[in-house]
């Protein structure tokens, strides 16, 4: 009975991944058909999404530093 268990706790730290993920990428500075599509790939394609996200587009569209 310990697999079930197992199973159910990695889909719910994904569930949470993803949604962090989502969060992140409509906090960032892209432009907004930008951040539309990266939600589409995030949510269809939960795990290859979220990796791509932060290979590429959480570089590409990073918050600018403040100058204080």
């Amino acid at each position: 009975m310990e697999i079930p268990t197992f199973w159910a706790v990695i889909a719910v730290i994904l569930l949470l991944l993803e949604l962090w993920t989502i969060s992140r990428v409509l906090k960032s500075h892209a432009p907004v058909n930008s951040r539309c599509m990266w939600v589409a790939v995030v949510i269809f394609l939960p795990l290859f999404g979220m990796l791509a996200w932060f290979m590429f587009g959480a570089k590409q569209h990073a918050h600018p530093k403040s100058s204080s």
